[in-house]
């Protein structure tokens, strides 16, 4: 198993915990449609933005892991 690949599975670990930790509704009404349906759009303020930003740059670095992984083959 290379570095890459190793690399790869740490990313995606990460990816998901950022991914859980931008759940915004939790419980039964989240998961039926209830809650805050107001509107669409909703501004990412604090720790929520950095997360939401971390999130992107780590699907970014997974994606340049996979391509590399596909050169060095």
């Amino acid at each position: 198993m290379s570095y890459i690949n190793i690399a790869q599975i740490a990313i995606s670990i990460i990816i998901v915990g950022l991914i859980l930790l931008q759940e915004r509704e939790s419980g039964l009404s989240g998961l039926f449609g209830g809650g805050d349906m107001g509107g669409v759009y909703q501004a990412r303020r604090g720790l929520e933005k950095g997360i939401f930003i971390a999130t992107i740059v780590f699907a970014v670095i997974f994606v340049g892991l996979s391509v590399a992984s596909l050169i060095v083959k």
